[in-house]
């Protein structure tokens, strides 16, 4: 199989770590991975803003980077889900028929549900405590969502077993928003500090040394919070976990 890496706006500019250990991983599992060049935003902003007309030129960009690889991998839950949910509308509406849609996956979902790993390289002998995130839980089925009324499972967790030493905790309220939400944390500010700051105060409840999870931008605004309040705790990409020690 050939994978085309992708890898979001957001995690190339501030966390390029999670961008090489996504590379790493996939390397370390003996796939055949290719990082296309010149890649740009993928258009969420744009479409969470109310201009996604403004997201059919990225569409159409990421279309063509991405159009000999027969998977489109990335590190980042709500960018992924945003290609395979809107691409698909923005560009039928410019008169082009998207392929990313059928073929692009959260590395996570990747790992979990293609490649099917049953043991990894990695060792991170911490305790972890495991963040669902909005688009990844309810867009992506990567873990059972709470108000449904199914058998538990979690993808995330099912692979952070594999890591040798870990031990992986979860939040009483294991799925609730951290208040991220993209523009809804600019829109209102105080309303999400508030909800990250309970977030992270049930992470730390499970005597957790990290709060991991498969959405860099939930993890930085948590992260924002630790901060702001000196808690006693950090976040990690879950990328980073698995590709430990690589």
């Amino acid at each position: 199989m050939k994978i085309g890496l992708f890898i979001p706006c957001y995690v190339n500019a501030v966390y390029p770590e999670v961008g090489v250990a996504a590379f790493k991983l996939l390397k370390s599992l003996g796939l055949d991975v290719d990082y296309p060049l010149d890649q740009t935003c993928c258009g969420q902003p744009m479409a969470n803003a109310g201009f996604e007309e403004e997201a059919t030129r990225l569409a159409l960009r990421m279309e063509e980077l991405f159009a000999t690889y027969e998977y489109v991998v990335g590190p980042s839950a709500s960018c992924v889900a945003f290609v395979k949910e809107n691409h698909l509308h923005i560009l039928e509406n410019a008169g082009h028929v998207c392929q990313n849609s059928e073929k692009i996956y959260d590395i996570c979902e990747f790992l979990h549900d293609v490649v099917k790993p049953t043991q990894l390289q990695a060792e991170f002998p911490h305790k972890v405590s495991l963040h669902n995130s909005c688009h990844g839980v309810r867009e992506l089925f990567l873990s059972s969502p709470s108000e449904r009324n199914i058998p538990y499972y979690s993808k995330l967790r099912d692979l952070l077993n594999l890591v040798k030493g870990i031990e992986v905790f979860e939040p009483k309220r294991v799925d609730e928003c951290c208040g991220f939400g993209g523009m809804f944390s600019i829109e209102e500010p105080e309303v999400s500090v508030c909800m990250g700051k309970d977030k992270v105060h049930d992470h730390l409840s499970t005597g957790a040394e990290y709060i991991t999870g498969a959405d860099s931008s939930c993890l930085m605004h948590m992260q924002g919070v630790i901060n702001r309040e000196h808690l006693p705790i950090q976040t990690i990409h879950i990328v980073q976990i698995l590709a430990a020690g690589l």
